[in-house]
């Protein structure tokens, strides 16, 4: 018969009046029936508590399944009726002495699933005595012991610590069953989190050494699949003090990778690579390395797109650190036309970190075709990534701008847009290379309609306006919707305005004194008016050093690791848990939660981390842009404020003459306008 007609509402009066009956019950049939349709209307969150004491009187029939039921109600209802459920303490206790081992453990899991202070007094005793429950013969108990000493923890810290509980739980990692070992393990896990243990100590004052740390790895082909993600958890509180005890647990360890479960295997990952940093034989990590790839490539070959996305989430930070570990792989990343888009955008990141000269023809194949894709976003992200690739291989870069001179030609608007961005950032990469292209980009501005894309474009003219013969021309035709371009815009306007002028000044004379008054009288942005009062002054009083401080030699951009060296390291200590698919650390999303870091110990090795460019990170780019920037900061201290020989005299001697400006000042304790006329240009300097 169907457990369907369990689910019909009833009226308590009716129940109860079942729940009493005095009428002969072989095996107590009734009764479990009624239980039923208790438990379900509980579902339907019908309000049964009115049955407590029935309930109550319940727990004396010596039947598991009667008792299931009854633990389930007293559960639900407890935390409403606290004076009435302190009349259950009694039969509950009583059960925790039944010979059956499996009602002991049912009683014990609902003592400390009620979190009121009579039952933790109550059960408390049962736990720490000499025979008690955490010392209990049968290993189930003793492993529901373990869990309940936790819960018990989150309700009353202080109680349960003045126990010797936790003393008790330390001691069953000795314990001769895995999954005990394994449930003390996540026990003392909690209460150490709870505690806010941080130290080296972990497990709640437990110091993992390497006999201990060798014990849990013992007992790991033993133990269920959550079991193991435990005492994997429990291992990277070891500390190694000798390269060779890292490398032997490394190697025991490593058989887990073949594991079925996910979590398995990334808890396994995460160990290794945790214990690689105290390896000095490079030859032992390059074998770990190497073990590492097939899981990985197991797991994004996953029927869930959820799970490939999570495996390649954490293989972006694996990667990030040791890119030896998927070296050679990059067809492994290829998007497949019926990947959700998060799963498309992932494999991308992957693809650019692993690619080189040697694969990058069959990497831009393939980006060029994702390029021909119907999603937007995804188009926009390969073609932005050819761009990353130019910067990153040099030796590679006139390919991948071949590859987006093909796309520009496609005029299809997104594609052009994406392709001018990037190619402003090849351009700032190698200056004075790959000039030929620029007749291409200036011959589709009419595609230009975003104002990332006009910003570049517009760097681009105002660059290499020495270059560009009608430089004036194309400035002119973006200063014509000045008052409608974002503040993005308008900043690369004035900037490449002032550009021509330095590099052209016969091409730019009639334009820069318009921009700057646009930028200092109309603007309301205060980045754009402090800008465009900082090129006046600059043009008004020294022109010589405005062409200096304009034009010098600008650093070289280069890929960078979006994640800091500390911040990567701490991420992939968490491999497999929620900071690794939010690139975050854990205490900026959980309330409470502490960071993790490698501790020191005399096999500790420290890695620097290498820039796509080579550099190593911490280092200001290559020499020469250091030398842009000093010259940069000495154009600015050698200006001659006072006034200089002025190669443009058009703009000094009139060009500018005559503009009145509001300027603020400080009257006392209020604040007024006062206009103030430059007949020469000149500017008060706010």
């Amino acid at each position: 018969m169907s457990d369907a007609r369990f689910f019909a509402r009833g009226k308590v009066q009716e129940l109860r009046t079942e729940l009493l009956s005095d009428k002969k019950d072989k095996n107590h049939t009734r009764k479990k029936t009624v239980l039923k349709k208790i438990v379900a209307n509980m579902t339907m969150s019908n309000d049964m508590s009115a049955l407590f004491p029935d309930i109550i009187n319940c727990l004396s029939i010596p039947d598991i399944e009667i008792k299931k039921m009854c633990f389930l109600f007293l559960i639900n209802y407890a935390r409403l009726k606290p004076e009435m459920s302190q009349q259950s303490v009694g039969a509950l206790t009583e059960d925790l002495r039944n010979h059956n081992p499996l009602i002991r453990a049912l009683t014990l899991r609902t003592l400390s699933y009620i979190p009121l202070q009579g039952f933790v007094t109550a059960l408390l005793p049962y736990l720490r005595n000499s025979g008690g429950l955490l010392r209990d013969a049968d290993p189930y108990v003793r492993k529901t012991a373990a869990l309940a000493v936790a819960k018990l923890y989150a309700f009353s810290r202080r109680e349960v610590e003045a126990s010797g509980c936790i003393d008790i739980l330390r001691s069953m990692l000795a314990d001769t069953n895995p999954t005990v070992v394994a449930s003390a393990i996540c026990a003392l896990g909690d209460i150490a989190a709870r505690s806010g243990d941080t130290s080296t100590e972990l497990l709640s004052g437990i110091k993992i050494n390497f006999t201990i740390a060798s014990r849990l790895v013992s007992v790991l082909s033993d133990c269920s699949e959550w079991s193991q993600t435990y005492t994997l958890e429990a291992i990277m509180s070891y500390v190694p003090q000798d390269p060779a005890d890292a490398a032997i647990l490394a190697e025991r360890i490593s058989p887990r990778l073949q594991h079925a479960n996910s979590a398995v295997v990334l808890a396994c990952t995460k160990v290794i690579l945790y214990l690689m940093n105290y390896m000095a034989s490079e030859a032992e990590i390059t074998v770990l390395s190497r073990k590492l790839s097939p899981p990985l490539i197991t797991l994004l070959g996953a029927k869930g797109p959820e799970v490939q996305f999570v495996a390649l989430r954490n293989a972006q930070l694996i990667v990030a650190q040791r890119p030896e570990v998927l070296k050679g792989e990059i067809r492994v990343f290829f998007c497949k036309y019926n990947d959700p888009i998060y799963v498309k955008l992932a494999k991308l990141e992957m693809i650019v970190k692993l690619a080189t000269e040697e694969t990058i023809d069959q990497v831009l194949t393939e980006l060029k075709e994702y390029a021909t894709e119907i999603d937007v976003d995804f188009v926009r992200k390969s073609v932005r990534l050819i761009g990353r690739l130019a910067v990153k291989l040099e030796r590679a870069a006139k390919k991948c701008i071949a590859a987006l001179l093909d796309l520009v030609s496609t005029k299809v608007s997104y594609v052009v847009q994406e392709a001018t961005v990037v190619i402003k950032d090849i351009f700032r990469k190698y200056p004075g290379e790959y000039e030929s292209i620029i007749a291409t980009l200036c011959s589709n501005l009419d595609s230009l309609d975003e104002p990332e894309a006009k910003a570049a474009m517009i760097w681009v003219v105002g660059e290499y306006a020495d270059r560009i013969e009608n430089a004036d021309e194309l400035l002119e035709d973006f200063l014509y919707t000045w008052s409608e371009e974002p503040v993005e815009v308008q900043l690369a306007l004035l900037t490449a305005t002032v550009k021509l002028f330095i590099a052209r000044p016969a091409k730019g004379a009639d334009l820069v004194p318009k921009v700057l008054k646009w930028a200092t009288e109309d603007a309301n942005n205060p980045d754009l008016r402090d800008r465009g009062y900082m090129y006046w002054r600059l043009l008004s009083t020294d022109p010589a050093s405005a062409k200096h401080v304009v034009t010098c030699e600008k650093p070289r951009i280069r890929i960078t690791e979006e994640l800091g060296q500390e911040v990567l390291e701490e991420l992939v200590l968490n491999v497999g848990m929620l900071a690794s698919v939010y690139h975050k650390l854990p205490q900026q999303f959980v309330r409470g939660a502490r960071g993790r870091g490698l501790q020191p110990s005399p096999a500790l090795r420290r890695r620097r981390v290498v820039e796509d460019d080579g550099d190593e990170d911490g280092e200001v780019g290559t020499g020469e842009s250091q030398n842009g920037y000093q010259d940069m900061v000495n154009g600015f201290a050698g200006m001659n404020m006072a006034g200089a020989a002025n190669p443009y005299a058009t703009f000094a001697n009139g060009g500018m003459g005559g503009y009145q400006h509001d300027v603020v000042t400080q009257n006392g304790g209020g604040q007024g306008f006062e206009s103030a006329a430059y007949p020469q240009g000149d500017l008060l300097m706010l």
